[in-house]
């Protein structure tokens, strides 16, 4: 039997479907409660992209007053979003 023909008869694996995990990063926004927008510095929206969200809601809250801000976490991908692969 050649090669070929080994690679052949091999069994076929049927594909896995992609492992969905955790991200990795994340989007950290300041937003206004009283508006409901992004907070801006010099016109640019004040977003931090981090591995720990938590500690960067501490760092962007700090000293601010909870009523009016409020700190949105959203996870940051690369995945197409209808395949669920990489993009």
């Amino acid at each position: 039997m050649t090669a070929a023909a080994s690679a052949h008869d091999a069994p076929k694996v049927a594909a896995r479907p992609p492992v969905l995990k955790t991200p990795e990063s994340w989007l950290v926004r300041l937003m206004d409660r009283r508006t409901g927008q992004t907070h801006r510095v010099n016109g640019s929206p004040l977003v931090i992209v981090s591995t720990t969200p938590e500690a960067a809601v501490a760092d962007l809250m700090q000293g601010r007053e909870a009523s009016v801000w409020e700190a949105r976490v959203e996870p940051l991908t690369t995945s197409n979003t209808k395949t669920g692969r990489p993009a």
